[in-house]
C-alpha cells in the first residue's frame, strides 16, 4: 500500500516529506479526470504522484459541512447511467453499487409543466402525448442524437439540429435544452454533436448520482489510490512544468523539484499551457489554437438546510427541478445577473443513510465570472445577500414558507469556485468544444506532456471527465511502454465509445 503524503489531521508543515524524488508520471490536480488517470496508470505498475493544491481531493466533485450535520454536496452530481459501468471497472464494485437512480425530474415554466423518468421512452411518451409531436419525427430525432459520434460534422450547430426536426417548436427545444446546458453548458450556438452525444447518454436509462455523498465517494476513491500504489499529496500547487529538448523532465512543487517521464495536468487547460510551461515552449499555430480556446461559464450556488423538524416530499419536488420566469430559452438569459432560470436539487436523507437525517436544497444557476470578478468585497458581499434573498423568494412557489423552515443558506458564486479548484475564472465545465482537439494535441507538442478534464464533447459532468482519464491514462501508459511519442491513432473513436459508455 502506498504512502499518504499527508493527513487531514494535525497539518505537517512539509506535505511532501515522503515523496520520492521521481515517478513515472506526476498528475496534477484531483478532479475525477486526475483521481482516475492515477489510479489506472497505477494498476498498470507504474508510479505515480497526485499532487493536488487544495486540501481535499475531487475537484469540483466536492462537498463542505456545516454546523447541525448538514453536509452539502456542490450542486447536484447527476450522471448517466454509464457511471455504473466506468466506477466498477475502473475503480470498485463498492463504488459502482452505490449508485442509484434520481426518482423525479421536473420543469416548470411559462410554456410548460411536468415530470419525468427522464428516459428515452418516457421522453417520447411526453413529446408525442403532451407536445402533440409526430412519432416518426420524435424518434428520428432521438435516432439522430444516438448517432452523433465525435468524428462527424463538427459545422451544425445545436439551433441547426432543433430547427431540423422541430421548426419553429420552441417549446420542445426549451424541453430537450435546459437539463444540458445545466450539465455541461452547452448553448443554442455550440456544435450538435457536443449536444447529440450529452443528450443521448443520459436518454439510455435516466439520471443517477451516488447514494452516501461526495464525502463518501472520495473517501472510497482515495483508499483505492493507495491501495493501488499511488502517493497522494494535498496542499501541493504545482507552479511549473520543467522540459528538456522538448520532453518532460520534471515539476516544481512546495519549494522541491521532482522528475518524471510524464505528466498528466487535470489543471485548466489554458493554465497548463500559458502558467505551467509557457507558450515560448510550443509551436506558434499550436499557441494560436489554445489562445482560441473559450473557457465554458461558471455559476453561482446557493445552499439551504432545512431545521431539524422540517422535511421535503420527494413526491411533490423530485430530485431536480428545472424552473424558469423566462418567456422562451435564451443562452443570455440563462447567464444574466437578473435571473430567471434556477435548477434545484433536493436532497432527502435516504442520499445519505448513514448521516443525519437531514433535508438539503441547492439552487444552481449559470454565470459569468466576469459579473463577480471585480466587485469591491463590500459589493461582493451585498451581491451574495441579494442572490440569497431572491433565491428564497423564487423557491416560496414550491417550498411554502421557505425562510421560516431553514435553519442555514449561504451562496457561492464564480470566485467561489476560482478560489477553491484554481481554475480559471471558476470554470465549471472547462472549455468549450474547441478545447478538446488543443487538448489531445499537447503530447504532439511536447513528448510526455498530457491534459485531462472538462473539455469540449466529453465536458458533460462526472462520467466524461473519468472516462477521458481513462482515456489519456493509457495513452501515457502507450508512450512509456514505446519510449516514443505518443500515438492518438484511433482516439477520436476512443473517446466516443468511452462517452457513450
Amino acid at each position: 500500500m502506498a504512502m499518504e503524503c499527508a493527513t487531514l489531521g494535525p497539518m505537517p508543515k512539509d506535505f511532501l516529506k515522503n515523496a520520492q524524488s521521481r515517478y513515472d508520471v506526476v498528475v496534477i490536480g484531483s478532479g475525477l479526470a486526475g483521481l482516475t488517470a492515477a489510479n489506472v496508470l497505477a494498476r498498470q505498475g507504474r508510479s505515480v504522484l497526485l499532487l493536488e493544491q487544495h486540501y481535499k481531493l475531487g475537484g469540483m466533485a466536492t462537498w463542505f459541512k456545516r454546523p447541525g450535520g448538514h453536509i452539502f454536496d456542490i450542486s447536484l452530481h447527476g450522471f448517466p447511467y454509464g457511471m455504473v459501468k466506468s466506477c466498477r471497472r475502473y475503480w470498485s464494485k463498492e463504488i459502482a453499487d452505490s449508485i442509484v437512480q434520481l426518482d423525479g425530474v421536473r420543469f416548470d415554466n411559462p410554456m410548460f409543466s411536468l415530470q419525468t423518468s427522464f428516459t428515452r421512452e418516457d421522453f417520447t411518451k411526453k413529446l408525442i402525448e403532451n407536445f402533440k409531436l409526430a412519432p416518426e419525427q420524435v424518434h428520428a430525432f432521438f435516432d439522430k442524437a444516438r448517432g452523433m459520434n465525435f468524428y462527424d460534422d463538427q459545422q451544425t450547430t445545436t439551433r441547426e439540429l432543433f430547427d431540423e426536426f422541430f421548426p419553429g417548436r420552441e417549446d420542445v427545444i426549451r424541453l430537450l435544452m435546459e437539463p444540458i446546458t445545466y450539465a455541461n453548458g452547452s448553448t443554442l450556438e455550440d456544435p450538435a454533436i457536443s449536444y447529440g452525444i450529452v443528450f443521448s447518454n443520459f436518454m439510455s436509462k435516466g439520471v443517477f448520482t451516488f447514494r452516501g455523498g461526495t464525502d463518501k465517494l472520495i473517501g472510497q476513491m482515495t483508499e483505492v489510490l493507495q491501495e493501488s500504489g499511488v502517493d497522494v499529496c494535498i496542499r501541493c500547487d504545482v507552479t511549473k512544468i520543467n522540459l528538456n529538448h522538448g520532453k518532460v523532465a520534471s515539476v516544481e512543487v512546495n519549494g522541491r523539484t521532482i522528475e518524471c517521464d510524464a505528466i498528466v495536468s487535470n489543471a485548466n487547460l489554458r493554465a497548463t499551457i500559458f502558467n505551467l510551461v509557457g507558450e515560448e515552449k510550443f509551436d506558434r499555430g499550436f499557441i494560436d489554437d489554445a489562445r482560441a480556446v473559450r473557457l465554458n461559464n461558471s455559476s453561482t450556488q446557493v445552499y439551504m438546510a432545512m431545521r431539524e423538524d422540517e422535511s421535503l416530499d420527494v413526491n411533490e419536488l423530485g430530485d431536480l427541478l428545472f424552473s424558469s420566469t423566462a418567456p422562451t430559452f435564451q443562452t443570455e438569459a440563462l447567464l444574466s445577473r437578473d435571473i430567471t432560470s434556477r435548477t434545484y436539487s433536493f436532497y432527502y436523507p435516504k442520499v445519505r443513510p448513514e448521516g443525519q437525517p437531514r433535508h438539503l436544497i441547492v439552487s444552481s444557476t449559470n454565470a459569468r465570472h466576469e459579473d463577480w470578478a471585480d466587485l469591491p468585497d463590500d459589493d461582493y458581499e451585498a451581491s451574495k445577500k441579494d442572490l440569497c434573498e431572491t433565491t428564497l423568494d423564487a423557491l416560496d412557489k414550491y417550498v411554502p414558507n421557505v425562510r421560516e423552515r431553514l435553519v442555514h443558506i449561504e451562496a457561492s458564486t464564480p470566485r467561489t469556485f476560482q478560489h477553491y479548484t484554481a481554475h480559471i475564472a471558476g470554470a465549471s465545465f472547462g472549455t468549450k468544444f474547441e478545447g478538446l482537439a488543443v487538448s489531445r494535441a499537447l503530447p504532439q507538442q511536447i513528448t510526455g506532456l498530457y491534459h485531462a478534464g472538462s473539455v469540449g464533447i466529453i465536458m458533460s459532468g462526472w462520467l466524461g471527465a473519468m472516462n477521458y482519464g481513462v482515456i489519456v491514462a493509457n495513452e501515457v501508459d502507450n508512450q512509456l511502454m514505446t519510449g516514443g511519442s505518443a500515438s492518438t491513432t484511433g482516439f477520436e473513436k476512443t473517446v466516443a465509445g468511452e462517452v457513450a459508455s
